[in-house]
Formats: C-alpha cells, sequence, structure tokens
C-alpha cells in the first residue's frame, strides 16, 4: 500500500478551487476535473449569462454540462486517503516553532497538515480523516495549514469568503452578494484568481527578464571593475616607472651640475694656488735681498760698503708675475640662481601637467551617467572632492 501512495500524486487529485482532495469528482468537457460542489458553485454565479466556463483553461460550454460522478477518481481518491491514513503514524511530526498546530490533540501537539475554514480549526493527519470519511464535514472547506483563518471569514456575516467582488476589489461572502456588493461585477474566488493568476505571470516574466537584464549588467559591471583594476594597476606601475626614470634623470642632471662646479672649482684653486707658490718665492727672494741691504748698511768696513752697494743697491724690478688683483666677491651665486630658477620652471610645469592628468583620469567612469539623477550624483561627488582638496 505503502508503494501505492508512492505512486499517487496528491497535486493529481486536488480541486484546482479549493486546493483540497477531490470530493465527489466530476470531469468536464475540457477534461479538468474539480470537486462536484466546487464547480457546480463557480457555475452557478455564471446562470445569468447562460455561458460556462472551465477556472483553469476558461473554455466555455453551452449550455450547462452535466456533470457526473468521476469514479475512477473516486477510487483512486479513496485509495489516497487510506495510503496517507495507513501512513501517518510513521509520517506524524510533532509542531516546531512556526508550525501549525493541531487543535484537538492533547498533550504534546502534532503538525497541522489542513485547516477547515468552517470548524475554523486546524487538523494533523489523524484529527483529519472525519473530514474526508463523514458525510457531515463533505460541505466543509479544507485548506492547507494556516494560522491565519479568520482572514477567510466574512467579518460581517461569519461566512466564507468565496467570491471575488471586481467592482470593490475585494473578497466577499454569498451573503454579501444580497447586500452592499448586490449588482456588482463579481466571480467566484477561483475564476479571479486564474485571472489573476495570469496577470501574475505577466508581471512575473517582466520581473525575471528584468533580473536577466540585471545579472547581465551585473556581469558587465563586475568585468569593468575587474578591467578598471587591471588598467589602474598597470597605470600605477608604468607611472611608478616613469616618474623613476624621471628622478634618476634629475639626478644625473644633478650630478652634472656638481661635476661642473667642482672642475671649475678645482681649476680655479688650482691656478690660486700656482700663484701663491710664486708669490711665496718672490717674497723669499725679496726678503733674502733685503737681509743682505740691511746687513750691508751696519758695516763700518767703508770700501767694502762702497764695492758692495752697487750690486745689492739695484732696486727690485716688476718681478716674474705681474700685479695680482684679487677678486674679494668670489661665489657661484649664478650657478645657484640658475638652478633655483629651473627648480621653479620644472614645478610650474609640473603642476600644469598634473592638472591634465587629474582631467584624464577623472575621465575613466565604470557606468556612464545616463540620467539626470546620475549627473547630478556625479556633480555632487566632483564638488565634494573638490572641497576637500581645497581644505587640505
Amino acid at each position: 500500500m505503502a508503494q501505492a501512495g508512492d505512486l499517487l500524486d496528491q497535486d493529481q487529485f486536488s480541486c484546482p478551487i479549493c486546493l483540497d482532495l477531490l470530493k465527489d469528482p466530476v470531469t468536464i468537457p475540457c477534461g479538468h476535473s474539480y470537486c462536484m460542489g466546487c464547480i457546480k458553485g463557480c457555475w452557478d454565479q455564471d446562470d445569468h449569462t447562460g455561458v460556462y466556463s472551465c477556472p483553469q483553461c476558461r473554455q466555455t460550454f453551452t449550455p450547462r454540462p452535466v456533470l457526473g460522478r468521476n469514479t475512477v477518481f473516486a477510487d483512486l481518491v479513496d485509495k489516497l486517503k487510506k495510503t496517507r491514513l495507513q501512513a501517518a503514524p510513521s509520517a506524524h511530526c510533532y509542531a516546531g516553532p512556526g508550525d501549525v498546530v493541531c487543535d484537538f490533540c492533547t498533550g504534546r501537539k502534532l503538525k497541522a497538515v489542513k485547516s477547515c475554514l468552517v470548524c475554523l480549526a486546524s487538523y494533523c493527519e489523524t484529527h483529519l480523516q472525519p473530514h474526508y470519511e463523514s458525510p457531515a464535514f463533505k460541505k466543509h472547506k479544507l485548506v492547507q495549514a494556516t494560522e491565519n483563518l479568520q482572514e477567510k471569514i466574512c467579518s460581517q456575516h461569519g461566512k466564507l469568503l468565496e467570491v471575488y467582488c471586481r467592482t470593490d476589489q475585494q473578497c466577499v461572502c454569498l451573503l454579501c452578494l444580497l447586500d452592499e456588493h448586490k449588482g456588482h461585477d463579481t466571480v467566484s474566488a477561483a475564476a479571479e484568481r486564474t485571472e489573476k493568476q495570469k496577470e501574475l505571470g505577466v508581471t512575473q516574466r517582466k520581473f525575471q527578464q528584468r533580473i536577466q537584464e540585471r545579472e547581465k549588467e551585473l556581469q558587465d559591471l563586475r568585468q569593468a571593475v575587474q578591467s578598471l583594476t587591471r588598467s589602474a594597476q598597470a597605470a600605477v606601475e608604468d607611472s611608478e616607472r616613469i616618474f623613476t626614470e624621471l628622478i634618476r634623470s634629475i639626478e644625473r642632471r644633478r650630478s652634472e651640475v656638481k661635476e661642473l662646479i667642482r672642475d671649475q672649482e678645482k681649476a680655479a684653486v688650482s691656478r690660486a694656488e700656482r700663484l701663491l707658490e710664486r708669490l711665496e718665492q718672490e717674497i723669499a727672494e725679496l726678503r733674502r735681498r733685503d737681509a743682505e741691504l740691511e746687513q750691508l748698511s751696519h758695516t763700518e768696513d767703508h770700501i767694502h760698503f762702497l764695492q758692495s752697494c752697487q750690486s745689492v743697491c739695484t732696486p727690485p724690478g716688476p718681478g716674474d708675475l705681474p700685479s695680482i688683483t684679487v677678486n674679494s666677491h668670489l661665489s657661484f651665486e649664478a650657478v645657484r640662481k640658475c638652478v633655483s630658477e629651473l627648480k621653479d620652471r620644472l614645478e610650474d610645469f609640473c603642476k600644469g601637467e598634473l592638472v591634465k592628468i587629474s582631467q584624464s583620469v577623472k575621465e575613466v567612469h565604470i557606468v556612464e551617467p545616463r540620467t539626470r539623477e546620475d549627473f547630478l550624483q556625479c556633480e555632487s561627488e566632483i564638488k565634494l572632492k573638490l572641497n576637500n582638496k581645497a581644505m587640505c
């Protein structure tokens, strides 16, 4: 029996209107099956038009088809009920957090599988069996277990909400059709569900299409981010390399200027040192002759004085060296000034080029602004960055 139950799919034997197992199953001309009471209720509302339709496929019938019990479906539903009942002890599970509990279990409650809109109670598989087997519960409305049973009952008449008023866009009971909703455009809840289901399908397809579009955009955006990251890394590496080369070039120029200064210093000092040596030699010679004159001036030998005076008293000539004029303001100030001017020109040039580089960097956008809001957001971000730079 358990194997037979596995072969029976409960959804195949559920009424599309009440969503419960078929009660007195009937099959209408289009091939769809319903509970006898459910399809009668739907078609009773179409009596004024004389045109009857299937709540599922919307095929119309004229005149009203005669309904006959589908004994094959009835037997299969009975087997399914028995199979579920036999499997119930092993399938029982206790209600956990968030589960709808059986209102008739005592002690530890089991999880409810159905709720009755007439009894306004929920039942586990065991306590549900009287609704399947007893004729007294034949017209009761069973739905999937829910805690919000009162929402399915008319607050004014206490009756089951089973009709939809298109005029007022709300669910109503049969008694409401005799009062405030009399003469309104009304259909069965199942019929309206079918229409709304179609609208929902259209809306759902739009959502799915939008999801596909957004997923494509998401994928493109991720690829763009990866591409931008790679490009930014390459730009950083190239910039580092180029700036390193520029720094090395400036270092070479600095070394060249330093070498020029040192070479000029060395040449000038070497020339001055040679002059110093010759001046020192000339001064030594002059001092020697001055000493001879001093010694001669103190001799008491008149003959020796006169004989030596002629050779010693010759005045000093101009010498081998011309007169030397020393510049008291020797410095490399002109060189320092040129280097300083070069620094200023380089800084001005770098500032101008950095502005161009910054503008070219800002032109890189992963997402191009397309709407007015996008443009305003980009403008706001640019102003914020400029303000932050100004504050710094």
